[in-house]
């Protein structure tokens, strides 16, 4: 019996238009749907827009009569209309009259949606909610169908913090052309003004030859400054690259002369839709990341790309972008004679205001302020350039750059075992000599290629040692060393107090530099001080955009709290529970519905949360890519968090200024099934064993079912020398109570016996953090305990938002306070443990 054939979802478009008469595409449906959004403006009989969501691999589309809107209290009627190709994503142009929907078409946005929920059942219930990242609509939308109807829909902004009230003031024209609605309609030369002004400049008549362009290049200075008649330019962490326009071609060579047209088609489409005859721009192609930053991870995976259905799924999910600071040449003028200043003025009025072309602005004059402000955004630095200078190839003292992030030549020291798909190694482990003595300086995993992985692997296994060869470096099963011999360049952010590198990234190998001349920059580690916990946290009254929202929305059913009661929790119980959040990334675990509705874990923060929340991007082993986590270092950040519909909070056991030594060891006392009265035996048990030890020792509900036993470190050891303390420790009371007491990982062996997980001190592992609300009925939170709490009276879930403020506030003292405070011996306590072994 032959197959139903699947219906077109494209018929209707087609039986519409007639493509002869017409400039849209035909189009057919993708094979490989992706999330690709677009908004167009339509000139029609009716002026209105077009909002358009890859689905199945057509765009279903809505006809919005008065445009979206970023205020939630606007509810736009959206009229689902035909499906549409992945193809008029691109469409720009005029419909010529007599045919269906003649006028102008904008490209007004585009972007990615992504969906907060399952698709289809949210078109069949009839309410879709989702993410806009695009360049003029971003952050949280819901669609919602008006009952009663088959096409008429409302598009609501959601409440997040990307709403405006005060009225939205869009960039009208197109994200391709520059050009509105209007002046598409109309059809004029806009490069007519342009043209005259050249001419009564008297700029030199003779047409930029794109592959003729010798680059001008910035010299390096160490430190930002300040200068009357310079412009302060970001300088952007990207590929550069010249565009140009000639005959409605475009083209894109790199610094190389290699031709990347094909590599970046959405550069080279929105150079194309320019409405000028020829120009040549000079820039930097970038790929942001969710949190709005350049990537060069990112970019240089879209550089690598080849077939051209992975390059245009690549440049609608992960569209780059081309910063462009200087126009050389125009309409048959060669502008390269002219003042920079100039040259920034007429290029800005050739760009679109936002899009895949973006203007690269400048300040003027105030440097080191600029400079202080790049920095604070994580960019990777400044170029200022002199406002009179003409472009000149080569390298030039009237263009100077200053790197925000700092490089270093260190020694490959060895090397971590590779995890999941990752080929050749995880991780290079890098040192720098102090004094003549080799110090461990931390390690760098980003910043390689598959090919690179495998080949600097195998270049590290003919030079195997069977011990590390620096002071203080990491042990363990995963790390292998290596003779100190290769010396590579690594980029990184700062060092961190116990001088380890900071969000490092390998840039190349210096076979021109002996090991013997790597010496630690600044003297490598420096004093250790504990940052100060104590709270300040700015009052959420005074910033206006942490609007929390569907208070009312029941969380737990069975006890009626709602979302309101949580979030009021967290900002009474906030005082004590802001010092185990500063600093420290941060993982969320959301219920947007409640206890009884859908959850999921969430490490990468999204795209749409404001500035104010503070984000720090970090390689992580587990994911094997750079994560944006969420930091919660003042109150209203903790409840912007609490109001994305998070219930618990789980935290790193260190902080970010040292993400490699944690502040704490933990036993994870966990029942499963064993009885609680267990628990508190075991945990006793622990209690004594560390006092006997002279081992300070704190203890927490887990909020659930078992107990947390938390030793402090005070950042004086590893992750893994971390793990070493609790394996001994839970060995010792294991062999003491081994009828209760188990360390076996899988649950069939632990016979009705509490595990003692030590398993939880490691890279990356997460604790519930101290107060945090668990999602099980009751509500009950993660309570810090005096030890003689630790009872046959105890119960695990004793203590509920609805007692734990009152609790705290009797008590006066957080009792596991002190574990961030404390600084034992440890080396002493080893021995005495080894002792007991």
């Amino acid at each position: 019996m032959a197959k139903a054939k699947k219906p077109d979802r494209l018929s209707a478009y087609r039986a519409k238009r007639a493509v002869e008469r017409s400039p849209e595409p035909a189009g057919t449906i993708a094979e490989r749907p992706g999330r690709l959004f677009v908004v167009h403006k339509h000139a029609a009989r009716q002026l209105h827009f077009d909002l358009r969501l890859e689905m199945g691999g057509v765009l279903e589309s809505w006809a919005v009569p008065k445009g979206p809107s970023r205020n939630p209290k606007d509810k736009r009627l959206a009229v689902k209309v035909e499906d549409h190709p992945i193809e008029y994503g691109d469409f720009e142009g005029v419909i010529p009259e007599g045919n269906y929907g003649a006028g102008a078409v904008i490209l007004w946005d585009r972007g990615v949606w992504v969906p907060a929920g399952d698709v289809e059942e949210g078109l069949e219930k009839g309410k879709l909610l989702f993410e806009l990242r695009g360049y003029k609509l971003r952050g949280a939308w819901t669609l919602v169908k008006i009952k009663k109807s088959e096409k008429d829909w409302l598009l609501i902004k959601e409440r997040d913090g990307l709403v405006s009230t005060n009225g939205d003031e869009f960039p009208q024209d197109s994200i391709l052309s520059g050009l509105t609605v209007e002046q598409l309609k109309e059809g004029k030369d806009p490069g007519k003004d342009l043209r005259a002004e050249l001419k009564k400049a008297k700029a030199r008549r003779r047409r930029v030859d794109l592959a003729s362009v010798d680059l001008m290049l910035a010299e390096s200075r160490e430190r930002p400054f300040s200068r009357p008649g310079w412009v302060f330019e970001i300088k952007y962490d990207g590929y550069r690259i010249l565009a140009g326009l000639g005959d409605a071609e475009a083209q894109l060579l790199t610094r190389n002369g290699n031709d990347a047209t094909a590599t970046f088609p959405e550069i080279a489409r929105a150079v194309s839709a320019l409405p000028f005859g020829n120009l040549v721009l000079d820039g930097e192609v970038v790929v942001h990341d969710e949190s709005g930053l350049p990537s060069f991870q990112r970019l240089q995976k879209r550089g690598r790309l080849t077939r051209a259905v992975e390059v245009r799924r690549a440049a609608a999910e992960h569209p780059a972008t081309l910063y462009v600071f200087d126009l050389l040449g125009f309409e048959g003028h060669d502008l390269r004679a002219m003042p920079l200043s100039k040259r920034k003025t007429l290029l800005r009025r050739v760009l679109p205001t936002v899009g895949p072309l973006r203007y690269s602005d400048h300040i003027e004059e105030r440097g080191e302020e600029f400079f202080e402000h790049v920095g604070k955004l994580g960019l990777e630095g400044m170029i200022g350039k002199k406002a009179d200078a003409p472009y000149r190839g080569g390298r030039s003292p009237q263009w100077l750059k200053v790197r925000a992030d700092k490089t270093a030549d260190l020694v490959v020291v060895g090397f971590t075992t590779p995890k999941g798909s990752r080929g050749g190694f995880g991780a290079l482990h890098l040192g720098g000599y102090e004094q003549g003595e080799l110090v461990y300086a931390g390690r760098v995993g980003s910043g390689f290629t598959s090919k690179q992985l495998d080949e600097i692997r195998s270049a590290l296994d003919g030079i195997r040692l069977d011990g590390a060869p620096c002071t203080r470096a990491p042990a363990g099963k995963s790390h292998l060393w290596v003779q100190p011999e290769l010396v590579c360049e690594v980029r990184y952010r700062e060092w961190t107090e116990d001088g380890l590198l900071r969000h490092p990234v390998f840039l190349r190998f210096r076979d021109d530099k002996p090991a013997q001349e790597c010496v630690l920059p600044g003297g490598g580690r420096r004093e250790e001080v504990l940052p100060d916990l104590s709270l300040g946290p700015p009052p959420s009254s005074l910033l206006p955009d942490l609007q929390l929202t569907n208070l009312d929305k029941v969380f737990w059913p069975e006890e009626r709290y709602t979302k309101g009661d949580l979030i009021e929790y967290y900002r009474g119980i906030a005082p004590w529970m802001l010092p185990y959040l500063q600093d420290r990334p941060l993982v969320m675990t959301r219920y947007p519905d409640g206890i009884d509705g859908k959850s999921f874990f969430q490490k990468d923060a999204p795209g749409f949360a404001p500035d104010w929340v503070r984000r720090e991007r970090m390689w992580t082993e587990d994911s094997e890519r750079e994560l944006s986590y969420f930091i919660a270092d003042d109150e209203a950040s903790l409840l912007y968090i609490i109001n994305l519909g998070s219930i618990p909070l789980h935290v790193w056991a260190s902080r970010i200024s040292s993400l490699e030594r944690p502040d704490w060891c933990i036993l994870d006392l966990d029942p499963k099934d064993a009885p609680f009265a267990h628990v508190v035996t075991i945990a006793r048990a622990l209690h004594q064993l560390c006092e006997g030890l002279e081992l300070p020792n704190f203890v927490k509900t887990s909020g659930a079912s078992g107990l947390h036993v938390l030793v402090p470190l005070a950042r004086q050891c590893t992750y893994e020398q971390s793990r070493v303390l609790g394996e001994l420790l839970a060995r010792v009371v294991v062999a003491e109570l081994p009828e209760i007491a188990t360390i076996a990982r899988v649950p069939a062996q632990r016979e009705g016996r509490v595990y003692v997980d030590y398993l939880q001190n490691g890279h990356g592992k997460l604790l519930v953090a101290p107060f945090c609300v668990r999602p099980i009925p009751g509500a009950p939170v993660s309570m810090p305990l005096r030890w003689r709490e630790v009872n046959s009276k105890l119960l695990p879930g004793r203590y509920t938002i609805c007692n734990a403020g009152a609790r705290m506030k009797r008590l006066g003292e957080d009792p596991l306070r002190p574990v961030l405070e404390h600084k034992p011996d440890l080396e002493s306590v080893l021995g005495r443990l080894q002792e007991r072994l």
